[in-house]
């Protein structure tokens, strides 16, 4: 018999993962480290019991929570170039980081304790989003309008040092004046260069 992990997961129960990764990542957003598993079954509109069927327990729904949230903010960039040009694209999904930055607090200590057991879930991150970033960068040059001088391993690191500084809530509205600033320094301009 195959284990519960290599077994195919039928569409309906597809859908309630969906909906209960989405609801867990709005109320780690919304409540932090309270959220409550019971709210949270209620906001994807499942029972208790569908909840705990999944995720026996709260880290694996952390871990869950957070892996979905990344692979859906890495799969933006593709759906933002599709309907914006690269650098408004880049722009706009750089804020929905902040966003995803929220729930990320609210799932802190968990994930901190996940990140330290398996390095592989930092890493795998780590590539997701910067595989997004040059997706941006690559569509960016290629219209005139993004620097073909700039990494993508540089973006994701200045990025970084952003969601430091507006991790907390009340810092969003200087988070997005960074970004301003660090879009500033991407977008193709040669005369404030010192180099």
């Amino acid at each position: 018999m195959p284990a519960p992990a290599d077994r195919p997961v039928r569409a309906d129960a597809r859908a309630n993962e969906d909906k209960l990764l989405a609801a867990a990542a709005l109320a780690f957003a919304r409540d932090g480290a309270a959220a409550t598993l019971k709210q949270i079954a209620k906001d994807a509109g499942v029972g208790i019991g569908t909840l705990y069927r999944r995720f026996p327990t709260r880290e694996r729904l952390v871990d869950a929570t957070y892996r979905y949230e990344t692979a859906r903010l890495a799969a933006r960039a593709s759906d933002l170039l599709a309907g914006l040009p690269a650098d408004r694209a880049l722009r706009a999904w750089m804020s929905e980081v902040l966003d995803h930055l929220a729930a990320k607090h609210g799932m802190a200590d968990t994930l901190k304790t996940l990140l330290q057991d398996d390095e592989r879930l930092g890493s795998r991150t780590r590539e997701q989003m910067a595989g997004a970033i040059e997706e941006f960068r690559r569509a960016g040059v290629a219209q005139g309008v993004l620097r073909d001088d700039v990494p993508a391993a540089d973006l994701l690191m200045s990025l970084a040092g952003v969601t430091v500084v507006a991790g907390a809530a009340h810092q969003r509205a200087q988070g997005e004046r960074l970004l301003d600033l660090l879009m500033d320094a991407v977008t193709r301009s040669d005369r404030w260069r010192t180099v």
